[in-house]
């Protein structure tokens, strides 16, 4: 017997906010029957593509020490670098930049509440 994962949570102050910030991250979109609203506790997006979704949970605590559990993002249409910039743009905070050389490497990156998250090399670039 196995399990499967039905949704990645994340706790967050304001999850509406969160929950906004990462769907032009990622191209997630609200559930069409529980679309998401500024004051709700909980707001889940999902991949249109995958079903695959993210549920943003309000917890009263902030966050403290570095995740135990991340997201690792690979560009899908852009190189590492290129998304990099954009996710930076939409308000990211870079935590630590372990690109290579040789072109090989990561970047961490922080959403809003300081959640860490890594952007990969792109499948065409690990080519």
């Amino acid at each position: 017997m196995t399990s499967r994962v039905a949704q990645t949570t994340i706790d967050c102050s304001n999850a509406y906010a969160l929950s906004e910030w990462w769907k032009p991250v990622l191209g997630y979109v609200d559930r069409a029957d529980d679309p998401n609203a500024a004051g709700h506790e909980e707001c889940e997006i999902v991949d249109p593509v995958s079903g695959h979704s993210l549920l943003f949970i309000e917890v009263p605590e902030s966050k403290s020490v570095k995740n135990r559990i991340h997201l690792d993002l690979r560009p899908t249409n852009c190189v590492r670098d290129e998304e990099v910039e954009r996710v930076l743009a939409l308000g990211a905070t870079q935590v630590a930049d372990l690109r290579q050389p040789d072109g090989t490497g990561w970047v961490v990156l922080a959403d809003p509440e300081g959640n860490e998250f890594c952007i990969l090399r792109s499948d065409a670039e690990r080519a």
